[in-house]
Order: structure tokens, then sequence, then C-alpha cells
């Protein structure tokens, strides 16, 4: 429709006989006018999905704003003879607009856009952790995502694709697929030394996951509190604060937590990291994994054991899991965050028989299930011993990234120490006092691009220290940044 047909006589006087007509005194956009340019691609869509691709383009402009609330719009005859289109295609496309609320209209007052919309965000916010603008990250927690392996991934996918029975499509046991929970029980009983029943043995979505289940299934046998490390995860307090249990903080000495104050805090279950404590990473003493699991027989309590990067040990075969020594008393749970990738989302609990059927009802109503396809995935990727490669690759690399983040510090912070076990994708490292106190350490280098976590975040007090004690990650940093990035630490501090 031009400019002098909206203003013409005759446009007024037809839309004043039809439904989609405007008021003489209003005003109408012109032909040139960016909210009907963009119905042009749908008027030109195939004949069967036109008026489809036009009720889409016109609620698109309307959720957008271009074409804001209370504007008048054209005509039915007047828009269809504009974009070539059958008068029937619009007056239907109104209609359904006006039924769902994004248009209104009345009789012989024309059609409007409605006041009920609201233009949707421009584009989806990103809220995954980063650490944006920075020059060098040593936050923890994060592996190379450079070594997944894409092609054995891609091999094992087109594997799953062509022969997983239709059946498998379906709702999955809430478990996970017999097939994965079998290959991750011998898995886990050889690389781990864990008793691993595959009937007992429930496929997550992360330690997350577990960790939130756990939680509910010891509310339900009517536990409100839960003892976690101090220092430790600061993620606990929030996933079994999600099921209603509280946590309550029990302070660790030189074999693991101090037996003591474990038995004076009133919890009959203890969240624990044994084999390469988060953050300070020691590794329990055998003296202390067997007081730890006499306390819990003695309570009637469980052990809760966050296995995050057991597999990870660098100057010895690793620890054994805890779990193998009494899997009634220890829930076991473990992922695949950081040996292949945290997006993954999968991860497994094996969990005690007096927790189970709690569990699995719970896993039952939260999601009905982990992915079926991830899971086949998964367990062929097991199978054919391509999990054990990428284990083995990452061990390599990690090990040399850690050999490098010591050989800087005692470059450029000549008295550093850093202590705890060489295992994992995190070391401790305590520097010399004349760099504190920390709060002042810590503005400076993160003023100079550098992200870096203080050991005092973890405590359930944290506060501020003389000396300067870090939790430097270093896993997804090759050698050459690791070197850099201590430099540039060295340099703000």
């Amino acid at each position: 429709m031009t400019a002098s047909e909206t203003n013409s006589p005759g446009a007024e006087k037809r839309g004043a006989e039809e439904p989609g007509a405007g008021d003489p005194g209003a005003e109408e956009p012109g032909a040139g006018s960016a909210a009907w340019e963009l119905l042009l691609p749908a008027a030109a869509a195939p004949a069967r999905a036109r008026g489809r691709a036009l009720q889409a383009a016109l609620r698109e402009a309307v959720r957008s704003g271009r074409l804001a609330s209370g504007t008048r719009l054209p005509s039915s005859r007047d828009l269809a003879a504009d974009l070539g289109v059958s008068r029937g295609l619009i007056t239907e496309a109104y209609e359904q607009l006006t039924a769902e609320g994004y248009l209104r209209s009345g009789r012989g007052a024309g059609t409007w856009v409605g006041g009920a919309v609201r233009s949707a965000p421009p584009r989806a916010r990103d809220l995954a952790p980063r650490s944006p603008g920075t020059r060098a990250d040593f936050v923890p927690g994060t592996p190379d995502l450079s070594l997944f392996p894409r092609a054995a991934w891609a091999t094992a996918q087109r594997g799953v694709l062509a022969e997983l029975p239709h059946a498998d499509l379906g709702y999955p046991d809430p478990r996970g697929l017999p097939r994965l929970r079998t290959a991750l029980a011998e898995l886990l009983a050889r690389r781990r030394g864990v008793v691993a029943d595959p009937e007992r043995l429930v496929v997550v979505s992360g330690v997350a996951q577990a960790t939130t289940l756990l939680g509910f299934a010891l509310h339900a046998r009517g536990l409100r509190s839960v003892g976690v490390e101090d220092p430790g995860s600061p993620q606990h307090n929030a996933l079994y604060a999600a099921a209603g249990v509280t946590t309550v903080p029990v302070p660790l000495d030189a074999e693991g937590l101090a037996l003591d104050p474990l038995r004076a805090s009133g919890v009959r279950s203890i969240v624990t990291t044994p084999a390469h404590q988060y953050p300070t990473g020691i590794a329990y003493s055998a003296r202390r994994r067997a007081e730890l699991l006499d306390w819990a027989r003695s309570m009637d309590g469980y052990v809760l054991e966050d296995d995050y990067d057991g597999d990870f040990r660098y100057d010895r075969a690793p620890v054994g899991a805890l779990q193998g020594l009494d899997p009634e008393r220890v829930a076991y749970t473990g992922s695949v965050s950081k040996s292949l990738a945290p997006g993954l989302r999968l991860g497994w609990l094996l969990v005690p028989q007096a927790l189970a059927d709690e569990v699995v009802e719970r896993k039952r109503t939260m999601d009905l299930g982990h992915p079926t396809l991830d899971q086949a995935l998964f367990a062929r990727f097991v199978e054919r011993g391509d999990y054990d490669r990428q284990l083995r690759r990452c061990q390599r690399a990690y090990r040399e990234r850690r050999d490098a983040l010591v050989a800087a510090l005692e470059e450029y912070f000549p008295g550093a120490r850093v202590s705890g076990i060489a295992a994992g994708l995190h070391v401790i490292a305590v520097l010399p006092k004349r760099y504190g106190p920390e709060a002042d350490f810590h503005a400076r280098v993160t003023a100079a691009g550098v992200a870096v976590r203080l050991l005092s975040e973890c405590a359930h007090a944290p506060g501020d220290h003389d000396d300067v004690r870090l939790v430097l990650g270093y896993a997804h940093l090759s050698p050459a940044r690791i070197r850099e990035g201590v430099r540039l630490m060295a340099a703000a501090a």
C-alpha cells in the first residue's frame, strides 16, 4: 500500500467496511515501513506454508517490538494487495493473532497491536561461569577442553546410532542403561577399587546431582544436617540446602578430617574428598580412613565420598576409593567433568543399600532418567578402551602442567611453598609473608588481569591472613601460558 493510497478517501472508506480497517483519525505505517517489509519473505513462502509463515512473521514483529503496542494495522485488503497474497490469508492471520492476544480489533474500529505483549529480550544471556577480561586465569576446576577426544567420540556416536535398539529410545531405567551401569561398575572396580554392584549404581548429571539426591535421601531418613570439610567445596552448602539439609563445617588436620570436632558436631553423615582433599591437596592417611569408617558405623551414619579427580595422581598409583572398605557406609560419587568435559553432565553414584530406594525414586521424579543416547555412547566409549586412553592422555598433559607451575613459582616467587600431593588439577601455593596481606595481594593481581582463588575463600569463615595462600588451577593452561601467568602475577605482587 502506497502512502497516497493510505491517505486517499477511498482507502479510508474501504477500511471502515471490513475487519482490519483503521480509524480515520489514526495514522497507518506506510508501505516502506520495516514492519511490513519483514512480511515479504513469508509472503514468498510455498503456498502450503504461506499462511503459517505470515502468522509467524507477524507474531515475531509484535514480540520483537517492531510493531509497538497501539500500532494500527493496514486493512486485510490493502495488506494482501501489498504482499501479493490472498485477502483470506491476511484475514486468517489477523483472526488467529487476535485470538492469541497479540492483536485486538473491534467492528468498524480496525485491527491494532495489543498491549498484552512484552518485547522479548534481544538475545539469550550466557550465564556459564567465566573469568572475563583476564590475562591469566588460575581459577581451579576447569580441565583442558581442547583435549576432548572429538574423533573417538564421533566414531562412538556413529556406532551407537547404528546399533541402538529402538526400545532404548524410550524412557530409561532411572538408574541408567544396564549396559552403561555394567561398564561403569567394571571400570570403577578396576581403576578405583570400589565395590561396584551395577544394581546400586545410578547414572547422574554430574556430582552436583548426586549430591542433591543424597541430600534428599538423608532428609527422608530424618537427618537434617550433614558435615562438610572445612576448608572444602563451597558448592556443597547450596546443593544440600536444596534438599532441606544444612551443612556443618568440620576442620581438618594433617591426616584428614579431625575426629574430635567431627564427634562433637552432632552430625551422622560427612562429605569427604579423601583421595585428594579439595582444596588443601592432602590425601587422608590410612589410619584416618579407618577411624572415619568406625565413626560412621558407631553413628549408624554415612560417609559421602566425592572422588572428583581420583584418577589423576602423578607420583604413584592413585589411592583407592574409601568406598571399597565399606560399601554399606560409603556413598561414592564421580564424573567425567575432569577427564572429558563438564558440559557432558555425566556422572555416577554408588549408593549403600539402605539409601538406594529413596535415591532411585528421587532420580525418577527429578528427570525420569539420564539421556539414553549419551549413556549408550559413553558405554561404548568405556567398553572399547577409549576412556582409558583418554585418562592416560590427560594424566600426561596435567602432570607436565603441574611441573611447569611448580617451576614457575620457584622462579618468580623465591621461597614459595607448594603443598599437597602430586595429584589433581590444582596446587596450594603458600607465598612468603612479604607478599601479604592476602587481601591486598588479591586486589593487586586482579587489577593486573590475573584471576586466582584464595584458600580462605574455601573456608567456612574466610578472613584476611598475613601470608598468601592460593588455590591455583593449571589443567586448562599450556605450560607457556602458565609461566607467563605466574610472571604477570609476580610483576603485580
